[in-house]
């Protein structure tokens, strides 16, 4: 792959990123197959936008904060930095911590059953992650470590691993199956365990590729991350499998 120019194009001298465009254009798209798909669980389109408004925001603040609180020592005493997003700098899980909490009280809030929303909206995020990831590639960030492999990126003269890539098409696939899955799903939370059961599973061996993790000690806490999702959504998941087994189960 060629070397990327992080600039789409100037305006009023004001430099317009990829970065900013492609996470933008990620969350229009993501979106509208929320709303577009919203009967199907039985909630009011216009219900799922009120939260979009509440919890897109939210998310990216989360997102923002969780990466900052994880290179302080890169951003103390620097609030224009802390705040200057332009170059990159939004961690996935922070936005999905945020972004699920704030869901959750919403959804207490407006009566809506929070599993029932949350297999709605996992599609679209996995989609919009595909997307999202290309951002990486335009500022030569979230890569791994050098390769000779012939679908290496150059990044300051070196070939590393595209690790974007990787994730990009993992979610593009996840995509396509979490949509098939909720078409036909046989109890509420089972799209949403089954995304964080698989991403979290990719998640984990791409981020042990990645030469800029975010630590805690010497751990990589997206891999420590990853983990502890893993094995509560796989349990959950399989909890809930049989529950609702034993549930549709004919007795005679």
């Amino acid at each position: 792959m060629p070397i990327p120019n992080p600039i789409a194009f100037t305006i009023f001298g004001i430099d317009i990123m990829w970065y900013g465009i492609l996470i933008a254009a990620a969350m229009v798209l993501a979106v509208i197959i929320i709303y577009k798909r919203a009967s199907l669980h039985e909630i009011s389109p216009d219900r799922t936008l009120d939260f979009v408004l509440i919890c897109v925001p939210l998310g990216v603040i989360g997102a923002r904060l969780y990466y900052v609180a994880f290179n302080w020592d890169a951003y103390a005493g620097d609030f224009y930095k802390i705040i200057n997003t332009r170059g990159g700098g939004l961690a996935i899980h922070g936005g999905l911590i945020f972004g699920f909490i704030a869901a959750a009280l919403l959804c207490r809030a407006w009566r809506v059953r929070p599993l029932n929303l949350l297999d709605l909206t996992v599609p679209a995020i996995a989609l919009a992650q595909s997307i999202g990831r290309w951002g990486n590639y335009f500022n030569s960030e979230a890569h791994g470590g050098p390769t000779d492999l012939p679908w290496a990126i150059n990044v300051n003269g070196e070939m590393v691993h595209p690790t974007f890539l990787y994730e990009s098409i993992w979610c593009f696939i996840l995509f396509f199956v979490l949509i098939v899955v909720d078409n036909n799903r046989k109890f509420e939370g089972q799209t949403f365990l089954l995304y964080g059961i698989l991403y979290s599973f990719e998640r984990f061996f791409v981020e042990g590729l990645r030469t800029d993790s975010l630590m805690i000690g010497p751990f990589r806490q997206a891999q420590v991350l990853s983990l502890a999702v893993f094995v509560i959504c796989l349990v959950a998941y399989i909890i809930k499998r049989q529950r609702s087994k034993y549930k549709n189960r004919i007795f005679y």
